[in-house]
């Protein structure tokens, strides 16, 4: 079977968009773009626009038919888009097809598009333009009483841009995010490609997709990709595809910031790892984050945490407690600490900040305290996308990524894989309370290190001025990670003798 050629792609210059695409749009097609209100079709337009001068040198032209073209370049003026000085520098076109409002609507014969369609293609040679776009062409329909003269009217504006050989985007207003891609039922067989935008509410926050429903004659990636606005970059597609299998992996280990702890990992933690610190509250995950930092600190690394419970004077004061410096570390240029409470952005704004965040800072480690809190704003779904952009930007950076997870029961008995993070997770190390005879202590396991030899016991530790100070194992008592221990002692002497081994009292 012969192979089929598949059409060359327009890079749109979009984060995100060109790696669903698989390289871009198809060059000389068009492409329908319908959302709901608010969901971000004129933003992502006018970028592909803006992009396609600041980055290809790909003059373009702007047709509107709701808003005038002043008010929409004011409305991205924000993402430092210099839209008007392209349009002085002739590098963008304008062709204001918006309805006078104080002009009543007659019914139109296929004769008035004829006209429009003759500016458009002035506009195009006058520029030399290789993008047009077509904004709230829905607009014009209210003229058309027949889905058929609708049909009619649109496939004579497409083909006449088809043979100017320019690529295309069309943008469409929808009734709702699940129902029919236009208005009239027949927008979507005209146009060549079909993206979908949705702007849903989630957990009482909008969340935001997009969709490629179809691409005549080009390949692309199926399903929908979450994507968010903001005012330094403007449309960011953040797909999971983006975060590939193909990281290198170190021999490199680093210290942990507890001896203890090294040796039960085998040497220290690898390099390029993700590490997962489970417990309830009250167990010292906090403080291991504190260890992992000074760790960093001690070896000259450059370290980034963020936090999402506590606030950056109050993770600097506990620190001082347990002998870190973290205002010096700061000072030196070692240690960067932004905290923000994970309710007052969406989760996809969060991995775009994180990531950019890593890029400006340049850390070896980072640490997340705590994902859990990150869990509680989100879904499922939207969860696990975000840990998934997280873990595998910080892998691809080749750095330590250390997270904690706080689980609601005391003493055990939950699984650390109802987190929905284990399985992405290079290690896990839980923390338990442990009730002994009436004495709560706490117990640490490794309980799972990818790649290397650890310990499987579960051993003591304390937390006391100087930190965490990890002691013996646990001897004669059974059931610990279930939440429901179990004796094996016979007497009360022997069970002070066979506790701890002998080596460990004298810790």
């Amino acid at each position: 079977m012969a192979h089929v050629k598949e059409l060359t792609k327009l890079a749109t210059g979009i984060d995100g968009l060109d790696e669903i695409s698989n390289g871009g749009l198809p060059r000389g097609r068009s492409t329908l773009i319908a959302g709901t209100a608010g969901s971000g079709k004129t933003v992502l337009a006018l970028q592909f626009l803006y992009s396609g001068v600041k980055y290809f040198d790909q003059p373009g032209v702007l047709v509107t038919f709701e808003e005038t073209p002043a008010d929409m370049m004011a409305n991205v003026a924000s993402f430092g888009w210099s839209l008007e000085q392209m349009v002085e520098d002739e590098k963008i076109a304008i062709v204001d097809a918006a309805p006078d409002p104080s002009e009543s609507v007659v019914e139109a014969g296929g004769h008035d598009l004829a006209g429009l369609m003759a500016r458009i293609e002035g506009a195009v040679r006058r520029v030399n333009a290789d993008r047009v776009i077509l904004d709230a062409v829905g607009a014009l329909f209210p003229q058309f009483s027949d889905s058929l003269l609708v049909r009619r009217e649109l496939q004579r504006i497409l083909s006449g841009l088809r043979e100017l050989g320019v690529t295309t985007i069309i943008n469409l207003e929808r009734v709702d995010d699940e129902g029919a891609v236009g208005r009239f039922g027949i927008e979507e067989f005209v146009a060549d490609n079909v993206l979908l935008m949705r702007n849903r509410l989630d957990m009482e926050k909008r969340r935001r997709t997009i969709e490629i429903l179809k691409f005549r004659g080009a390949t692309h990636q199926k399903g929908e990709y979450p994507f968010t606005i903001d005012d330094r970059d403007g449309v960011t597609v953040l797909p999971l595809s983006a975060t590939s299998l193909q990281q290198s992996s170190s021999e490199t280990r680093l210290s942990s910031g507890v001896k203890e702890l090294d040796e039960m990992c085998g040497g220290g933690i690898y390099r390029d790892s993700i590490i997962l610190v489970s417990g309830a509250t009250g167990t010292g995950k906090t403080l291991m984050v504190t260890e992992y930092v000074k760790a960093a600190i001690t070896a000259g690394q450059r370290v980034l945490l963020i936090g999402a419970e506590e606030s950056r004077d109050q993770l600097g004061r506990n620190a001082r407690a347990w002998g870190a410096d973290f205002d010096k570390a700061e000072s030196e240029g070692l240690l960067k600490i932004i905290c923000r409470y994970p309710e007052v952005m969406g989760l996809e704004d969060h991995l775009l900040q994180i990531k950019r965040d890593i890029r400006e800072f340049q850390p070896t480690r980072i640490a997340v305290d705590s994902l859990s809190a990150f869990e509680r704003v989100s879904s499922v779904k939207s969860f696990r996308e975000f840990v998934i952009g997280i873990t595998g930007f910080i892998k691809d950076q080749q750095m330590t990524g250390l997270f904690t997870n706080t689980t609601s029961m005391l003493i055990g008995g939950e699984s650390v894989t109802e987190t929905h993070v284990s399985t992405i997770t290079d290690s896990i190390i839980l923390l338990r309370y442990v009730e002994l005879f009436g004495e709560m202590r706490r117990g640490l396991t490794v309980l799972k290190m990818r790649g290397t030899w650890h310990e499987k016991e579960i051993r003591e530790y304390v937390i006391d001025g100087n930190g965490m100070s990890i002691k013996g194992p646990f001897k004669g008592v059974h059931g610990i990670l279930s939440g429901m221990p179990t004796y094996s002692f016979t007497t009360e002497a022997e069970r002070m003798e066979t506790m701890f081994n002998p080596a460990d009292r004298s810790r």
